[in-house]
């Protein structure tokens, strides 16, 4: 199994795309530590959905835009798991309205969890990945980073800012034989998504050249990709999973 022996790190792991990740990784070998907040019945529903794959499994609460708190979970989990070889930094909200009518709170919320959350999570474990010359950072940015969407100029602006971020630590740490990639999903079936209206859904599925709309796994598939041994020597890459969305 190619995780074998390996820990992987998921923020927003107790749902949607983050737990199609970690089922992925877990299936190949993984332990695997998630992180989460809200609901906690939510972490423990995902922790014993990953149990039965045969590796450690733990949850964490953290709000990964608070700096102390992601430091002290980064540490918690070094001591409990040994060390950590993998994170996927995937945790994200939306507070989506045009700029007329957003105010400073909307926008400092998404920017302080997508974007600043990355921030602090590649932050405290940045020494860590360094001393043991390996490691896979896989952040999740989106279409929306690349093109921009009305309604979500916050959201747009944390994603694109995660761009940036990914390609300037992924130059800081090539060549400590640590890669640091992001994907950028399109229009893709989760919580978010399934409550739109069918309307909603049928006029977002007409502006995707696959003519469907993505599924966690589909995205899942290409970070575990980024997260092997196969792509050792890609970094610095942010691959559309967008059904042609962006072409």
């Amino acid at each position: 199994m190619k995780f074998e022996n390996k820990t992987a790190v998921i923020t927003g792991g107790s749902r949607g795309i983050g737990l199609a990740i970690a089922t992925r990784l877990a299936k190949e070998g993984a332990n695997i530590a998630i992180l989460y907040v809200g609901d906690e019945s939510e972490g423990e529903n995902a922790k014993k959905e990953l149990l039965q794959y045969g590796t450690k499994v733990e949850q964490y609460f953290c709000d990964v835009s608070d700096f102390e708190a992601s430091k002290q979970v980064v540490d918690k989990i070094i001591e409990d798991f040994g060390g950590i070889e993998i994170l996927v930094n995937n945790a994200g909200i939306t507070r989506d309205k045009l700029v007329l009518n957003m105010d400073e709170k909307d926008f400092d919320a998404v920017i302080n969890v997508n974007l600043k959350g990355t921030f602090n999570m590649i932050k405290h474990t940045y020494k860590h990945f360094m001393k043991k010359r390996y490691g896979r950072i896989v952040s999740t940015s989106s279409i929306v980073g690349i093109i921009g969407n009305k309604g979500q100029a916050n959201y747009a602006a944390s994603k694109a800012g995660i761009i940036g971020l990914t390609k300037s630590v992924a130059r800081e740490l090539a060549g400590r034989g640590v890669t640091v990639n992001a994907v950028a999903p399109g229009y893709i079936g989760t919580d978010m998504t399934n409550a739109l209206s069918d309307k909603v859904k049928t006029e977002m599925q007409a502006q995707i050249p696959a003519k469907r709309i993505g599924d966690p796994e589909d995205v899942a598939k290409v970070v575990e990709f980024l997260c092997s041994d196969e792509a050792a020597y890609v970094t610095g890459e942010v691959i559309r999973v967008d059904g042609g969305l962006a072409i």
